[in-house]
């Protein structure tokens, strides 16, 4: 029997709340296909910081290693400054376990009402490979002549081969193994790089040169193309049916996942995953702590079960991840009347045990 150790961070205002309901449909869906999890959590978050002044230790790094994957509930709190928990653990973690994909499914589920005119979930089903250690978030840059009315700050968005190059491979693979003709649903798998090379002209030249010359060589049989980031924020809008998998820099991919949440939904159903596919992985829902909905279970817990769903997939154990997506499909089609905190019509909870009970069946 397959055996996973799993790292569990709750974190902060209602991650603690989805978080619960992400193990148990974690746990049902081991005990249907025949694996085992091996739960620790862990307390890092809001309410630690406030005690000790600690964010998350190198110690506890050294002790994520030993971990299969990590399942994270949010991380964010009102009482401590914006930036300190999001770059000491969030970031920090990425870094240090290097984690330099961000994956992000876009993907419409049944019942679930889209923004956009006549779209549905046949129209609305894509990914993003985001990557997810380099660019503006490396922190190069400075300020100089700080409070003064000549005050300069200066952000670099820095890029090596090495990281294009990993990163490119990683959707190559993931577009031919999971693209819309590995699907059934399309007629061939396509691999589109969002850019900005009239611009930014040294470091998506980079990035071109690097995805034309490994598709040519190594990815013959997946189809390339190219958007601008701005073309992309359009027709991830217009016509979201073009796209199957998307690989993009750093801050790019930031803006424009969270685009295409709200076309799936909203941040309620989207979930990432940051991961290093030769070591420890990360999941979390995309929608933060939402601290104003704490301890009333009525936040919606499809984003944190979601995120369990694609740790599972990454894991290997692809029986049980395709059970829970379909179980969030039938719940959303045929249960849930809204997915917005308070109108779902069931708990928090409750919403956890139909996904719970489906998989079960």
């Amino acid at each position: 029997m397959a055996s996973y150790d799993i790292a569990v961070m709750p974190g902060d205002g209602t991650g603690p709340e989805v978080t619960v309901e992400a193990v148990k449909v974690l746990k049902t869906a081991a005990d249907k296909f025949g694996f085992k999890v091996n739960l620790t959590d862990f307390d890092f978050g809001g309410e630690r910081y406030m005690k000790t002044g600690e964010t998350i230790p190198d110690s506890a790094i050294e002790e994520f290693r030993k971990f299969d994957a990590i399942l994270l509930g949010a991380i964010g709190h009102p009482d401590v400054a914006p930036g300190i928990l999001e770059k000491g653990i969030l970031l920090k973690t990425r870094f240090a376990l290097d984690q330099y994909i961000n994956l992000r499914p876009v993907k419409l589920f049944p019942g679930v009402e889209c923004p956009l005119k006549g779209k549905g979930p046949k129209d609305i089903d894509y990914v993003v490979v985001r990557e997810n250690s380099g660019d503006l978030y490396t922190g190069t840059g400075g300020v100089s002549l700080k409070g003064t009315p000549n005050e300069i700050a200066v952000q670099s968005a820095v890029y090596n081969r090495f990281q294009v190059d990993r990163c490119l491979k990683y959707a190559y693979e993931y577009a031919k193994k999971h693209g819309k003709k590995a699907r059934g649903v399309g007629e061939e798998n396509t691999l589109a790089l969002c850019g900005k090379t009239n611009v930014l002209t040294y470091l998506y030249d980079l990035w071109e040169r690097a995805f034309i010359e490994m598709g040519e060589k190594e990815y013959a049989d997946i189809r390339r193309d190219y958007y601008h980031v701005d073309a992309t924020c359009m027709w991830m809008v217009k016509n979201p049916e073009w796209f199957d998998v998307i690989v993009t820099g750093n801050m790019f991919g930031d803006i424009i996942t969270d685009l295409g949440a709200i076309t799936q939904g909203g941040m309620g159903i989207a979930a990432g995953g940051n991961i290093n596919p030769e070591g420890v992985s990360m999941f979390e829902p995309i929608g933060g702590s939402a601290p104003k909905y704490t301890g009333q279970g009525v936040i919606n817990p499809l984003a944190a079960i979601c995120s369990a769903q694609m740790m599972l997939e990454t894991l290997g154990e692809d029986k049980a991840a395709a059970k829970i997506e379909e179980a969030v499909k039938a719940v959303t089609g045929t249960k849930l009347k809204s997915l917005a905190a308070g109108r779902m019509g069931y708990s928090t909870s409750e919403v956890g045990d139909l996904v719970a009970e489906l998989v079960a069946g």
